[in-house]
C-alpha cells in the first residue's frame, strides 16, 4: 500500500461531502465580521464541531488505513482452528483483501463475490469505491440474500467493510443466514467493522450514524445461525467478530 492510500481514497468516496463541509466552514468564516455579536457566538459553535470532525475524521482515517497494519491479515490464520481448504471473500465492489487472504491461505480455494446491489445500496460513495480498480481477483456479481453456492461449501467466509452497507436489520441477517447456509458445520465467518460508538463519534461525529453498534452486529449474526467464538479491537476505532456456525 503506498503511504497516503487511505487517506487518499477516504477522500475520492466522500469528497462531496468534504468539499460542502470545506465551503459551509470557508462561507461562515468569510461571513463572521459582517455579523452581529450574538450571530457571531452562534456561527463560531455551529462552524467549531464541522472544523473539528472535518480533521479529526482524516486524521483517523489516516491513522486506521495507513499508519496502523490494519491489511496485515496474518492474525486471521491465528483465529482459525485450522487452515481453510475453501473460503470465500464477501465484498461491495471495492476488494482490497482477496489477494492478501490468498497469499495468507496458499493451500486453499478462494471464491470471490460482489454483493452490490444499486436497489439497495445508494450511497453515492459506494458508486465511487466501484470505479478505481484494483487488479484484485475477478469476482462473481451475486445477490446478498441468495448467494449460488451449495450449502457447506466453505470453510471460513470474510466480511471486510461491507455489511454495513446493509442498512436494513432483516438485509443484514439474511446476508448472514445465507453466510451459514453455505458455510460447512464449525465454519467461520471473521467480519470487520467500525462501531457506532463513543470513538468513532469523537472521529466522524455525525457520520458514525453509518456504522451499526457492536450489539447490533451481535444480535444479527445470532438470529442468523451464529454464535460468537471470540471478538477484538484493531485500533479503538474498529473491530473484528470471528462468528461460528453450530455444528
Amino acid at each position: 500500500r503506498k503511504p497516503y492510500q487511505g487517506l487518499v481514497q477516504i477522500l475520492q468516496f466522500n469528497r462531496r461531502s468534504y468539499l460542502g463541509a470545506a465551503l459551509g466552514v470557508g462561507v461562515a468564516m468569510l461571513a463572521l465580521p459582517y455579523l452581529q455579536p450574538i450571530w457571531r457566538v452562534a456561527l463560531l459553535l455551529a462552524a467549531a464541531p464541522a472544523t473539528f470532525w472535518l480533521a479529526s475524521s482524516l486524521i483517523v482515517s489516516h491513522y486506521v488505513y495507513d499508519l496502523f497494519p490494519l491489511y496485515d491479515l496474518t492474525w486471521v490464520s491465528r483465529i482459525l482452528p485450522k487452515a481453510p481448504r475453501r473460503w470465500i471473500n464477501i465484498h461491495c465492489g471495492f476488494d482490497e483483501t482477496s489477494g492478501l487472504l490468498t497469499a495468507i491461505f496458499p493451500e486453499a480455494v478462494g471464491q470471490v463475490v460482489d454483493i452490490y446491489d444499486p436497489q439497495v445500496m445508494t450511497e453515492a460513495s459506494i458508486r465511487l469505491a466501484r470505479r478505481i480498480k484494483h487488479g484484485a481477483i475477478p469476482s462473481v456479481p451475486v445477490r446478498y440474500d441468495a448467494l449460488p453456492f451449495n450449502a457447506g461449501s466453505f470453510d471460513v467466509a470474510f466480511s471486510i467493510f461491507v455489511a454495513h452497507e446493509l442498512r436494513r436489520h432483516e438485509q443484514r441477517v439474511r446476508l448472514f443466514r445465507e453466510i451459514a447456509r453455505i458455510l460447512v458445520p464449525g465454519g467461520d465467518l471473521v467480519l470487520m467493522e467500525h462501531s457506532r460508538d463513543l470513538w468513532n463519534f469523537v472521529a466522524f461525529g455525525p457520520g458514525f450514524l453509518h456504522f451499526f453498534s457492536q450489539r447490533a452486529w451481535r444480535k444479527a449474526a445470532l438470529e442468523a445461525g451464529f454464535t460468537l467464538r471470540t471478538d477484538f479491537s484493531m485500533t479503538p476505532f474498529v473491530h473484528v467478530y470471528n462468528l461460528r456456525k453450530a455444528t
